[in-house]
């Protein structure tokens, strides 16, 4: 089997609570079933208690994007062969949330090889507190073997499978998944197309604006037939990313002229600046994203 792969070096930890599957099913991990959607030739989504995974595979190797909580290794190794699919080869991380990464010691020790930015490494090495939750250091096996600053391309499978730090915002190590020729691209946690607000997780250096600037570059690189992977959530496209994007920026003005006014973040929690949003209830409210667009402008 021939592989090319190029490398252009220099180019988790949320609860369960964050996943997609019932509440009910996240307390017993043999409740969830791993399901799959094709959405290009040779490229997968799959779905089921943790961030969406992406699947890359062909007769150059299996490439993997994110990996759920450890005991679902083994559907999703099911899943993945149910594909055509040889084992996994190669795993990206786009951030170090634990439902995107509690996977890596399993297929790190079925021969893995996985790449994230350094911030991943760095976090997942130390781990840390994030969502109100104390996650703790990672097993070597389980941490990235290749890191990089700006990003990296594999050329596998017939497609260019650009890997991009975009600058983070959901966390300081967020990465997003293009593949060129297939117009596919997975956006990690930068994309949340659920009810609530989107997670900033400020304990995890991310910053409201810098996921705004990484959502432009995202919707800067795409067009209106991208098939467009969010982190959690059903399949999406460019206008529904559009319309993220644009909630978020008007949510941040709002904020900025309660801060202009001269109130205090208590005070602008209070005055319930998104009370017209109809965002629905979700893992992050409106209160907690203001609060997080609060100290993102500190």
């Amino acid at each position: 089997m021939k592989k090319f792969v190029s490398v252009s070096l220099g180019m988790a930890a949320l609860t369960a609570v964050l996943a997609t599957a019932p509440a009910s099913a996240q307390s017993n991990f043999d409740d969830v079933q791993i399901t799959t959607e094709e959405i290009a030739p040779g490229i997968a989504v799959l779905f089921g208690a943790g961030g969406n995974i992406g699947v890359s595979h062909g007769e150059d190797g299996t490439v993997l994007i994110d990996d759920q909580f450890a005991p679902l290794t083994g559907k999703i190794q099911s899943a993945i062969a149910d594909l055509g699919a040889q084992p996994v080869e190669y795993l990206i991380n786009t951030h170090w949330h634990s439902d995107h990464t509690g996977g890596n010691e399993n297929f790190g020790k079925a021969g893995a090889l996985i790449f994230a930015h350094h911030n991943v490494r760095t976090r997942m090495t130390a781990g840390g507190m994030t969502a109100g939750s104390e996650t703790p250091p990672s097993p070597k096996v389980a941490l990235p073997v290749v890191t990089y600053e700006q990003g990296l391309r594999l050329n596998l499978n017939g497609n260019s499978v650009n890997v991009i730090f975009t600058g983070g915002g959901h966390t300081d190590g967020d990465s997003v998944i293009h593949w060129e020729e297939a117009n596919v691209v997975h956006a990690g946690d930068l994309y949340f197309k659920m009810p609530g607000y989107p997670f900033i997780d400020v304990d995890s250096g991310g910053n409201v604006i810098n996921a705004m600037g990484s959502i432009d570059q995202i919707i800067r690189m795409i067009d209106n037939e991208t098939k467009v992977i969010p982190g959690h959530g059903p399949m999406s496209n460019k206008a529904e990313l559009v319309a993220y994007r644009a909630m978020i920026g008007q949510a941040v003005e709002l904020v900025k002229a309660l801060r202009e006014a001269g109130m205090t973040k208590g005070e602008a929690v209070a005055a319930k600046p998104l009370a017209d949003f109809n965002r629905g209830e979700g893992f992050i409210s409106a209160d907690q994203f203001v609060e997080a667009i609060w100290t993102s402008l500190d």
